[in-house]
């Protein structure tokens, strides 16, 4: 038997047979499928249902939150099939072996239901660790940017996609590609950093972590939706499309072609009047026909429906299918709405053609089959399943090694750090004892386990207070104030036991939440960067008493605290570091751990002086045309450590000059360039070479400098390493005048700095050649290495 069936490519011949044959290919056993199926079975492989894991592990029974209603019975659901199962275990605590065997019984169901035996593609969210219940939590996706450490970031995600794995899982959603530019929305927690090869870098590796362990990776949120007006979440995005280009999607670029992420989330945002759920340019033209992305592109949750109830472009729910089908969303969630009745009616109709649901449901089933669930032999009940740990000690190591690496220190006059333990220690701060202050919005004991307190967190996550208090003696604790709320009342008390320390360790920042529940995190959007309720009152009241003072900031955001920088003798910055992040930080106050975090956003000075990054043209710095100025207390990729470093012997290597010319640079070709980092202080340390370009003169405004490269170089007290990079013409690209992403010819500067804003050697060269258009093909990242040089003598 054969048919024909339209999927990306042309029309093909096909035997329904073959969709059984697993020598086939995974898009050729599709395309014999999709012929068989009804209408009603097809449109059901497009929709996700939202259920909750019963705790008996007897059964599963439809979920219902507050976010879905109207969606119909289990046995109505099912009947057709289903496409995607939607947060089994993160939807309520659930004892994880008692919820595989629950999710187990619900896709034997599935099975049985279908004529065709398909099972659900389970998706779960994983931005922190696997959000399930006694699984661990990892630090956030900012303090993965601080660590400028990707192959660590790699070994997380492959643990957190074994995980999901040996739970049933096949999806998770994450990472988060979003580039950060403004830092008053919620949802900067959740973002890498504010430079786009730092987050492409980063955010590829989590991407090949995820994937490597058997699960679909789903980038998030494409495109632009960090850009929303005045940071408010959801709010128009606003943007042109040189930013478009140059700084929101290359991260997306970076993790398809270097992680093979197979799946992409839409983002909310809509671009110069454009949902990007209805823009067949972006997730159609770009995403597919361009880029030739090939797997599958899931809806945000609810994103469908949006476009009437929200963006107001569509007259209903088939009107919204419509749109969001033709534009390239394969598979709505989190519950079958709109892809449900309306979309089967408007096909009946004739409103939308079936082409486009089989374009949509040949990627689901050809992604289905890629994962083995249309096999002989496949098994709902993973193997093992009584073993199944979420939270174990080799975990917690990695969630650990993480927090430490992500702890910056932006400050250390007199070397105050680190403490000593004879020091009577004052720990003072809203966050010094509350362990939830660790965590992002997306980890599971704030995302859902705060509705269920009777749970208890699920996981051990020690306070600062706890670890320090096993560490130091002499420590006293007075929270002064809380982290909202205009009580100040407990201030005096704080001030006073500053007053009688010998130094203070004064913890402020955020609690994470969503919509509102918290001063971070989802919807939970900041009008601007000062700490949230009478936190600043408490910062001045301690740095007023005179006693050394080191500041510790628990946040998912920077925030400006003016003057109080320079007043502070330390300064001390985590992003949400996990369950572990107590004890990282408390090892780094006591020196048993040297700091080797930098910051992977800019810390403002001024509450007020926003947006802004350090990816700006000259005059989006300091300046004579203005009174603002907007020069950072702290810089992108700045960080400090208890030993010292000295740079030289930095280079070019193999580029043809003349003599007093700057190195020559084919437009076409690479370059290397190098230099000798040396451990000069009397404890070991790691120093993080760091590799940007300045642009002087170009046909477009130019970010003064842009990051294109970094190292980290761990090194022994004396030791020495030589750091080379391998840039290719192609990281000086940019959109031009006319669109088009060009190499232009001209005068560069290759900088090596310890961050934007400390050069240690500028490298001028002249690409030379003719203008040179690049696309997606270019070369995204240069070669590194990191190679033993002489040392030195040990320095005391």
């Amino acid at each position: 038997m054969t048919d024909q069936v339209p999927v990306d490519g042309p029309v093909v011949a096909v035997d329904a047979d073959e969709w059984r044959d697993p020598r086939r290919s995974p898009a050729r056993r599709a395309a014999a499928l999709i012929p068989l199926m009804s209408l009603e079975e097809k449109v059901a492989q497009l929709v996700g249902v939202w259920v909750g894991a019963d705790a008996s592990g007897d059964g599963v029974a439809p979920h219902q939150t507050d976010l879905v209603d109207g969606t119909p019975e289990w046995d109505a659901v099912i009947r057709h099939g289903l496409g995607q199962l939607t947060r089994p275990f993160g939807t309520a605590p659930v004892d994880p072996v008692r919820g595989a065997r629950s999710l187990a019984a619900s896709q034997a169901q599935i099975v049985a239901a279908s004529r065709f035996g398909i099972p659900a593609q389970v998706h779960e969210e994983c931005l922190t660790g696997f959000a399930a219940w006694r699984a661990t939590v990892y630090p956030s996706p900012l303090s993965w940017g601080a660590t400028f450490d990707p192959e660590l970031v790699r070994e997380m995600a492959g643990r957190i996609g074994r995980s999901l794995r040996a739970a049933g899982v096949h999806q998770g959603l994450a990472p988060v590609l979003d580039v950060t530019r403004d830092y008053r929305w919620g949802r900067t927690e959740e973002t890498i950093g504010e430079d786009p090869y730092l987050v492409g870098t980063v955010g590829a590796a989590y991407v090949r972590g995820l994937e490597q362990a058997g699960v679909v990776a789903t980038l998030k949120h494409f495109a632009g939706y960090s850009t929303s007006r005045g940071g408010r979440n959801l709010a128009p995005a606003q943007l042109g499309p040189r930013e478009l280009a140059d700084v929101i999607l290359p991260p997306f670029e970076m993790a398809l072609r270097l992680g093979g992420a197979r799946s992409v989330m839409n983002s909310y945002a809509e671009i110069d009047g454009v949902p990007v759920a209805a823009d067949e340019r972006l997730l159609t033209g770009l995403l597919r026909d361009e880029w030739g992305f090939t797997g599958t592109v899931v809806a945000d949750y609810f994103a469908v429906r949006f476009l009437q109830t929200l963006h107001g472009v569509a007259a209903g729910g088939a009107d919204a299918a419509r749109l969001a089908l033709t534009a390239g969303i394969d598979v709505e969630l989190p519950s079958v709405d709109a892809y449900g009745p309306p979309l089967v009616s408007a096909v009946r109709s004739g409103a939308v053609d079936e082409a486009l649901v089989d374009r949509a449901l040949h990627r689901v089933l050809t992604q289905k089959i890629e994962l083995g669930l249309l096999d002989d032999g496949w098994q709902p009940l993973p193997a093992d399943v009584d073993q199944l740990r979420l939270d174990d000690e080799r975990g917690r190591d990695v969630a650990l090694r993480l927090a430490r690496e992500g702890v910056v220190l932006l400050r250390n006059e007199a070397a105050l750090l680190p403490l000593t333990v004879h020091q009577r220690i004052a720990l003072v701060g809203p966050v010094a004892d509350d362990p939830l202050a660790m965590l992002g919005c997306y980890s599971f004991p704030l995302h859902v386990g705060v509705r269920h307190p009777e749970h208890g967190l699920g996981v051990e996550i020690p306070s600062l207070r706890d670890c320090l208090g096993r560490l130091f003696p002499r420590l006293t604790h007075v929270p002064g104030c809380a982290v909202t709320g205009e009580d100040t009342s407990g201030i005096p008390a704080a001030a006073a036991a500053a007053a009688a320390a010998d130094v203070c360790v004064l913890a402020v920042g955020d609690r994470a939440g969503l919509f509102g529940r918290g001063t971070s995190g989802e919807g939970c959007d900041a009008t601007d960067l000062r700490l949230p309720g009478v936190q600043a009152e408490l910062v001045r009241a301690v740095l007023a008493t005179g006693t050394p003072v080191v500041l510790v900031l628990l946040t998912g955001r920077p925030y400006a605290l003016g003057a109080e920088y320079d007043r502070a003798g330390a300064v001390v910055q985590a992003f949400f570091p996990g369950q572990r992040g107590g004890q990282a930080l408390a090892e780094v106050l006591a020196g048993l751990v040297n700091p080797s975090g930098r910051l992977p956003v800019s810390v403002p000075r001024d509450a007020g002086g926003l947006p802004g990054t350090y990816l700006s043209p000259p005059l989006g710095r300091r300046s004579q045309v203005s009174s603002v100025d907007p020069t950072p207390a702290f810089p992108f990729g700045h960080g400090l450590s208890y030993t010292t470093f000295e740079w030289a012997a930095a280079g070019v290597c193999g580029a043809g000059t003349q003599p007093g010319e700057p190195a020559a640079w084919p437009v076409d070709g690479e370059v290397s360039v190098h230099v000798t980092v040396r451990n000069t202080g009397s404890r070991a340390g790691t120093e993080v070479v760091q590799l940007y370009l300045h642009d002087p003169v170009a046909q477009t405004t130019r970010p003064v400098v842009r990051l294109i490269g970094f190292a980290r170089v761990p090194l022994q007290p004396g030791e020495a390493a030589r750091v080379s990079f391998e840039v290719p013409a192609d990281l000086t690209s940019f959109t031009g005048v006319d669109g088009r992403r060009v190499v232009e010819p001209g005068d560069v500067e290759l900088r090596l700095a310890r961050s934007s804003a400390e050069v240690v050697a500028a490298l001028p060269l002249r690409l030379v050649g003719v203008e040179r258009e690049v696309g997606h093909h270019r070369r995204l990242q240069p070669s590194v290495r990191v190679e033993p040089a002489t040392t030195l003598p040990h320095v005391a």
